[in-house]
């Protein structure tokens, strides 16, 4: 049907009879011409309709509407100099029509404008219920063909070094990995139910106690919680395994690939290594185990300086074994007004929104500190000497309080500095600021449930237990050390992983610790133990999500950018309008009844 398409076009074309495919995507009337944008997947291309040409082809040309599908057939020539659209590739060529084929006209009015040209801010609500037509825009398949270049960027990688390309199963076995679980019910196993894959983890470690040594796979994962703009309840990973691995040849192995697909995709260069930091710098610098390091603004513990001064409730925090930590604003006393950080500001409802009863301020001016309330009247001169060495604020800044529970004092100081480095435009976003986060604690408390958690996940093996003697874990359990880690760019964590434990004994008692019977264990994890006793290798990897990688990549503020037919943020598709009920006749066959609790 056609012979070219529209980027390929250029000069040596001219001439030459080209047939073309495409939409109408604007349509003019010049004086008796009749000009038409034709846009395909790769460009536009002016094609021109005279009347001299056939009165019958110039009728036909003037029925045209906007997302017609057409057929047409010309001569390529050059644009008259007056005319150039110097913004296409295609801008000094137009085709002079000499055939036009109607292959689909357009039979309903559009819910939005679709054209280039009259591109307009349309609810993603309608973005997302007509996707088709949010497509043709041009903008999201360009993200979906750099998706396809991350994607094959980093399969001929994983090639070129051995690894093998391995799908495993989306019917599977509910087992506690964090999240919720999406249930299936399995009909030919009456009143039991598979689930969707939270991530390969169990079967990529099978496949290494299997012998595969190195795997990766395009991995679908699904998750049961709520949304936000990078997170889908489906979404996909670049899922990677290796056997006889240690932490250091995986970081150092990742970084590589990590560096290749910005250098093919961006053609970006990355000459050092990545920085790394500890898990416990991370918290106490950043209130956050991925910090975006492209602007200061540092915690500063102020507990030593500011438990004792008699203010109420900085006493209150440091007796209950929490915190007091602040955030320096270089140029803050300018650029923020008191009336943002007292009760009812924005930047004290941003604190208050992650949990915290409020935030207290400092300004620099001179040598003196001032405040309101409290705080200033019980400050000495050391203390001022103090704070101001601590924090290095210098005349002019603004010096942040929170105190505390240390959770919520990380979190809430770690919300602010964001939203105030965005807001006084201190981010510079050329930066491509790649951390490896290491040394995260194994686990972590559970204090509505009196038990502890897994920080990542339950099979990461520790690094300062010793493995023949499990039991030193539940003497050791507050300070245990995992290998994980995490690669963070720009704020957001690319990916994750760990060293896996690869001895029964110790899987078990890991299991027990967050809270698992020896039951429950061989219940929901009897076919990994059994595994483990058969001879498994050490073995580790890593988990990058692909939809965020596109995102950073593509410079979206959202992955539903990079995804060709994604979830609201209720989890809902808007396009197929599912989920959606089901017939009485599926809900006999599988003896599922439902019931409303009024």
């Amino acid at each position: 049907m056609r012979n070219k398409i529209c980027k390929e076009l250029n000069n040596t074309d001219i001439g030459k009879l080209v047939n073309l495919c495409g939409w109408v995507d604007r349509r003019r009337d010049h004086g008796g011409v009749i000009f038409i944008d034709l846009r395909d997947h790769s460009g536009f291309l002016q094609i021109t309709i005279n009347p001299d040409d056939g009165a019958d082809l110039f009728k036909q040309a003037e029925t045209l509407r906007n997302e017609t599908v057409i057929m047409v057939s010309g001569i390529i020539n050059e644009r008259p100099k007056d005319s150039i659209n110097k913004n296409l590739s295609t801008g000094e060529l137009e085709l002079k029509v000499k055939d036009l084929q109607i292959l689909n006209q357009i039979k309903k009015n559009l819910p939005f404008p679709v054209s280039i040209h009259d591109y307009e801010n349309t609810k993603e609500e309608l973005r997302l219920k007509y996707r088709y037509l949010d497509l043709r825009r041009g903008k999201l398949l360009e993200n979906l063909k750099t998706r396809h270049k991350i994607i094959k960027v980093a399969r001929e990688f994983l090639d070129n070094f051995g690894f093998t390309e391995v799908e495993t199963p989306l019917l599977t076995k509910s087992t506690p990995e964090g999240a919720r679980d999406f249930l299936v019910p399995a009909r030919l196993s009456n009143g039991e139910f598979f689930a969707l894959p939270q991530s390969p983890q169990l079967f990529k470690q099978l496949l290494m106690v299997g012998g595969l040594d190195k795997y990766y796979q395009i991995a679908k994962c699904f998750r049961d919680e709520d949304l936000r703009a990078d997170r889908q309840p489906e979404f996909t990973q670049l899922d990677i395994e290796m056997s006889f691995i240690s932490e250091k040849e995986i970081i150092s192995f990742n970084e590589s690939l990590i560096k290749k697909i910005w250098k093919e995709v961006l053609n970006i260069n990355f000459d050092n290594a990545f920085p790394r930091m500890s898990w416990q710098e991370a918290m106490d610098n950043y209130g956050t185990d991925r910090p975006d390091t492209r602007y200061q603004m540092l915690l500063k513990d102020l507990g030593e300086v500011l438990g004792d001064i008699g203010f109420n409730i900085f006493t209150k925090a440091i007796k209950s074994g929490g915190f007091i930590k602040s955030i320096t604003v270089k140029g803050g006393n300018e650029s923020i007004s008191n009336v943002r950080i007292k009760p009812g500001g924005d930047i004290f409802q941003v604190a208050q929104d992650a949990g915290a009863g409020g935030l207290a301020f400092i300004r620099v001016k001179g040598d003196e500190l001032e405040t309101i309330g409290a705080i200033k009247n019980n400050l000495n001169d050391k203390h001022i000497a103090d704070i101001l060495r601590i924090t290095e604020a210098k005349d002019g800044d603004l010096i942040l309080l929170g105190a505390g529970d240390k959770q919520i004092v990380n979190q809430s100081l770690d919300r602010v500095r964001q939203y105030i480095a965005n807001d006084l435009n201190l981010i510079d976003t050329s930066k491509w600021n790649f951390l490896w986060v290491t040394d995260f604690p194994m686990f972590e408390r559970n204090e509505e449930e009196n038990r502890y958690e897994a920080l990542h996940h339950p099979f990461c093996s520790p690094k300062n237990i010793n493995s023949k003697n499990p039991e030193n874990l539940k003497k050791e359990i507050e300070n245990s050390i995992a290998n994980a880690y995490d690669l963070v760019l720009n704020g957001l964590e690319l990916g994750g992983g760990s060293l896996r434990i690869h001895e029964a004994n110790l899987q078990r008692e890991v299991l027990k610790t967050v809270g698992l019977t020896d039951k429950e264990i061989d219940e929901k994890f009897g076919f990994l133990i059994e595994a483990l006793e058969m001879g498994a290798p050490p073995h580790g990897g890593i988990a990058f999500g692909l939809d965020r990688i596109t995102m950073l990549i593509i410079g979206a503020d959202s992955i539903r950018e990079t995804i060709a037919f994604p979830k609201n943020q209720q989890a809902k598709c808007l396009l197929t309008n599912a989920p959606s009920n089901v017939s009485e006749l599926q809900l006999k066959e599988l003896d599922i009844e439902i019931t409303i609790d009024e």
